[in-house]
């Protein structure tokens, strides 16, 4: 009987985070008692099904030293980025590729993302199956969708039937998802997610309803209301 299986996560963490207008990177930025990254990474690490997390860096990274001390005895592998996020995942793959089985799920998760609920990743990894392409968190949009032009008037309302806010993590089989991100790269696509590098690839991934706290902080009011969902323990 072939083996179950296993989980591991990627954390892409090298990017500068240019516009919250900040001295450091966003990850690195004080969220209560902890950086944005270590919500992240704790929150991760506390989902029993993961066999380990991979963290990708930049390769002049400075601030992760004063935090790996915390980490020491866990199941954490810190490697270096790339120019782009999909660089910067295939790295990480790459790495799990000589620890994992090809048939891994591997769960991608943006390390913005601090207030991800640990309830939403188990469902997320209850949901696949051995007929399912992969999967992703998601919210319905709520809001009436609009399409500008280059002057930013409007030329269209968008039906909002079937529109989905994505969001992470994305959890995807590990040989499949490294092929995929590899041919998109090499077609000068570099895809913001890895959903989009799995459907180029002919992959129908499954949307799985989240929650609207799972905020990706990008601009200063968002590090304001991350805070806001932490201390109401809605994460």
């Amino acid at each position: 009987m072939p083996a179950e299986p296993g989980y591991w996560a990627i954390v892409p963490a090298a990017g500068s985070g240019s516009r919250m207008g900040a001295t450091r990177p966003k990850q690195y930025l004080q969220l209560g008692d902890r950086t944005v990254l270590e919500h992240t990474l704790d929150t991760l690490l506390a989902v029993e099904a993961l066999a380990g997390v991979v963290l990708v860096v930049a390769s002049d990274d400075s601030v992760w030293e004063s935090i790996r001390p915390r980490y020491a005895g866990q199941p954490l592998e810190v490697v270096n980025g790339g120019a782009e996020r999909c660089h910067s995942v295939l790295n990480g793959l790459d790495v799990l590729a000589g620890k994992a089985a090809g048939d891994d799920w591997v769960l991608v998760h943006d390390a913005a993302r601090p207030c991800v609920r640990r309830d939403d990743i188990r469902t997320l990894l209850a949901s696949l199956d051995a007929d399912c392409d992969g999967g992703l968190l998601g919210v319905p949009v709520a809001d009436t969708m609009k399409r500008v032009d280059a002057n930013g008037q409007v030329i269209a309302t968008v039906d909002r039937g079937g529109l989905w806010h994505a969001l992470t993590p994305q959890v995807f089989r590990l040989e499949p998802l490294r092929t995929a991100l590899r041919q998109a790269i090499a077609d000068g696509r570099l895809v913001t997610d890895e959903a989009s590098a799995m459907e180029q690839a002919g992959y129908r991934p499954r949307m799985v309803p989240g929650h609207r706290d799972n905020i990706k902080i990008t601009l200063p009011a968002d590090l304001a209301l991350a805070a806001f969902y932490l201390q109401a323990g809605t994460s």
